[in-house]
């Protein structure tokens, strides 16, 4: 599925939007990569549609492990939004983790019926991607996860956001999950691409994902 890995070194970040591209949201890249959890939340707070509010909840959760925020999920049916599809799909998979066995199936099934929801929507939609990596990533192989796959769904939004703003994710992220695939496999690109990733000057989360992974 994947070539050899190529990454190209480039900023940390992209800098402030103009006027007219900022968003209510245009911030929420900054809070979430420097762990300012608070900051999230007042971003939450005054989250004016769903989907902005359901983006804020997926970055608060894994900051807080707070559990209303993977409380009241709402339906993927009648969702429109790949968007919004894939980030239902990353809060059952967060309640999924936490789950008890009695529960993991059912999570497990609402969190994979609404990303495979959103890929019929769009499956280049940048958090698709992400979710779909994130879940390829961590899921048994018993139950169909791959970290090798989930390597192509990385790099794939590597390649789709280079030189785009996409609300709520840093640019480096992608390219952090690209490391953590290439760790997870023990491929030996693995330590090479930590270093240039470093030398960056990541973030805080980030820095801390390539320094002691979850």
């Amino acid at each position: 599925m994947l070539a050899a890995l190529a990454l190209v070194s480039g900023p940390a970040s992209a800098g402030p939007p103009s006027p007219a591209d900022a968003g209510p949201l245009d911030s929420l890249a900054h809070y979430y990569a420097t762990q300012d959890a608070a900051a999230v939340a007042r971003l939450l707070a005054g989250a004016r549609t769903r989907e902005e509010r359901l983006l804020c909840r997926y970055r608060l959760y894994p900051l807080t492990r707070d559990e209303s925020l993977v409380a009241d999920i709402p339906s993927v049916e009648g969702v429109r939004s790949a968007r919004e599809a894939a980030l239902i799909a990353g809060l059952w998979g967060f309640r999924a983790a936490q789950a008890s066995p009695l529960r993991l199936p059912t999570y497990g099934r609402r969190s994979e019926g609404a990303l495979n929801h959103a890929r019929r929507l769009n499956p280049d939609e940048p958090y698709v991607l992400l979710i779909e990596g994130q879940s390829l990533l961590y899921k048994p192989a018993i139950f169909g996860g791959d970290p090798h796959a989930a390597q192509g769904r990385f790099e794939r939004l590597r390649d789709l956001i280079r030189g785009r703003r996409i609300e709520g994710m840093d640019p480096i992220e992608p390219e952090v999950w690209v490391w953590m695939t290439l760790r997870r496999q023990r491929s030996s690109q693995a330590e090479p691409l930590r270093r240039r990733l470093l030398a960056r000057n990541p973030p805080p989360l980030f820095r801390q994902f390539l320094t002691d992974p979850p």
